[in-house]
């Protein structure tokens, strides 16, 4: 259980991040809108992030049956590759999805389509790690319920967190989440039994 929250915690950074950009771009708003922000991010950031990873965990239980020896490896190494991917983005200031924080933002103000957009570039990187769940003794259905919960709260957190601090956590929240993602699949691969 533990590992899956780890995981979720790890899942949730990317959203947790553009959170806090989309609530550090909504400064000036009236508090009524940055309510509705963080309900929104909140809602669309974590029903993303837990139907991703059973796409992922579907795809993988159909897979695992040919590569049963190899799964531990092959789970841990979609880990280390998103963690990396994660801390890459970070040091080398490169990240591949929409500038949710500065470009989509018209108005100040963030529409239903655009978190929707935000919400699938974000879970992307999800469908990939529900492949391990398939690795963690534990329901998937309930892994992916964790999932949603946390980054539901991660993102509405964000939300605020934005509007009082500006973007500054945002690199630091990528940067946990890499290394976090990064020691899950050290373990899957080295501790697993």
């Amino acid at each position: 259980m533990f590992e899956v929250i780890l995981l979720a915690v790890a899942l949730a950074m990317d959203a947790f991040a553009v959170s806090i950009g989309m609530g550090a771009k909504a400064q000036k708003k009236p508090a009524e809108d940055i309510r509705r922000l963080a309900l929104f991010a909140a809602l669309y950031f974590g029903v993303a992030q837990g139907v991703m990873p059973l796409f992922g965990f579907l795809l993988g239980s159909a897979v695992l049956g040919w590569l049963a020896q190899a799964a531990p490896w092959i789970g841990g190494i979609i880990l280390l590759i998103l963690g990396g991917k994660m801390l890459y983005e970070v040091i080398s200031g490169d990240d591949d999805e929409p500038e949710a924080a500065a470009d989509v933002m018209v108005g100040h103000s963030v529409s239903q389509r655009t978190l929707l957009t935000l919400a699938i570039a974000t879970s992307i990187d999800a469908m990939a790690a529900g492949f391990t769940l398939n690795l963690l003794a534990l329901n998937a259905w309930l892994a992916c319920a964790i999932i949603a919960v946390v980054t539901a709260v991660f993102s509405w957190a964000g939300v605020y967190l934005g509007k009082r601090s500006g973007t500054w956590l945002e690199e630091k929240a990528e940067l946990l989440g890499g290394v976090v993602l990064i020691a899950i699949g050290i373990k899957i691969m080295f501790f697993s039994s």
